[in-house]
């Protein structure tokens, strides 16, 4: 299996790269310079020995933790705060920290960076989705480096992503990449704590029966970062499960997991890739409301994989606008799907049970149409 590791990677055009805050900066929050030019060494170099093999040039797209972190000293914050308001005026003046470090650090090799900041609501409506991917794939072709994160300083607990992560999977499918490496400051995935004898390296992951018994820790060792091995586990399944392969390792191993050598933990691809915004329908978006469909429409939706019509649904619940993602539930309140409503919450009431024409002609040309368009539609499965 190790030659399937190599040739997977070998033949990445394009890859995400996420670091994660304590792999980029001080105990103390604040950037460390140097881990930040060992990173921007390896990934140049990648980039510059595929070229000068006669290859393609690597395109490279960074999805980088490190704005709250980097903006904690400079504040004179002792530790990542907890309340949303100042995690943001950190994520404010961390941000610009941290652009502008790997602004200069790039420049050694003349490479260009360019900033990207996302939220779920950027990337889950079909007109944003489309930019984010246009804008991505400009500046790939253009020669420069995308350096993603989230967007903290206006992201609202609503439509956070929760951890880069997930923000880098999702970023690998929005730019069709070939490979996902996820660094850090583990060098893998463990059967067990690896802190602690015994514990051994789990070299590869084939599917969801590999990791059955298998005890995953939910923190980081730096306590600058949100994410854990669970977080990184599931960002890996996301991409294994859209088609991506994924590499999961320590940061000061970059080198070699972008060379194919045998270090971290590989997951192999377990499904194709899904039709595009769909995936970050599906694990970035955060439903604000509800519509409890009757029997016969879960079996349109689910089974049929039609559009939701208004006669199909029983009961409305929640406070959303026209655009907003709402969670489709069975009569017994299961969750079944996820789509985009066309309605804000307070038309739907009159629209219950009612088919579309009967309230064309009631209420107008502008009532004959679904209430969650089948291309705005993801199921949700057990």
């Amino acid at each position: 299996m190790a030659a399937a590791r190599q040739d997977a990677v070998a033949q990445a055009r394009r890859i995400v790269v996420k670091v994660g805050s304590s792999s980029l900066t001080t105990a103390s929050g604040g950037l460390d310079a140097d881990r930040v030019d060992a990173l921007v060494d390896v990934l140049a170099t990648v980039r510059g020995r595929a070229h000068a093999a006669g290859g393609d040039a690597r395109e490279t797209v960074l999805v980088s933790s490190g704005a709250i972190a980097a903006g904690l000293a400079p504040l004179g914050l002792e530790r990542r705060p907890r309340d949303l308001a100042r995690q943001q005026a950190a994520a404010s003046v961390g941000q610009g920290l941290l652009v502008a470090r790997y602004t200069a650090s790039f420049a050694r090799y003349g490479v260009r960076v360019g900033q990207v900041l996302l939220t779920t609501d950027d990337t889950s409506r079909r007109a944003s989705y489309r930019n984010a991917y246009r804008t991505l794939d400009q500046l790939l072709g253009m020669g420069a480096v995308p350096v993603v994160n989230e967007n903290d300083t206006v992201a609202t607990a609503e439509i956070r992503f929760g951890d880069n992560d997930r923000l880098a999977a999702l970023v690998a499918h929005l730019v069709r990449a070939d490979l996902l490496v996820l660094l850090s400051d583990v060098d893998g995935l463990y059967d067990g704590d690896p802190s602690r004898p015994g514990a051994s390296r789990i070299a590869e992951v084939r599917g969801p029966a590999d990791l059955a018994g298998v005890s995953i820790g939910s923190a980081g060792r730096a306590g600058v970062g949100t994410g854990g091995m669970v977080t990184k586990v599931e960002a890996a399944r996301i991409a294994a499960d859209a088609g991506i392969p994924v590499v999961l390792t320590s940061a000061i191993r970059a080198a070699d997991a972008l060379a194919g050598r045998d270090t971290g933990t590989y997951f192999h691809p377990t499904g194709r890739r899904s039709a595009g915004r769909l995936l970050w329908l599906e694990h970035a978006s955060t439903p604000l409301g509800a519509l409890t469909l009757d029997d016969g429409a879960v079996r349109a939706v689910v089974d049929r994989r039609t559009s939701l019509l208004p006669a199909g649904i029983a009961a409305v619940e929640g406070e959303f606008s026209a655009g907003d993602p709402v969670e489709l539930r069975d009569p017994a309140g299961r969750p079944v799907a996820r789509g985009l409503v066309n309605f804000d919450a307070k038309e739907i009431p009159q629209l219950l049970g009612r088919s579309t024409r009967e309230l064309a002609r009631e209420l107008g040309p502008a009532y004959e149409r679904e209430v969650v368009h089948r291309d705005d539609l993801v199921i949700l499965h057990p």
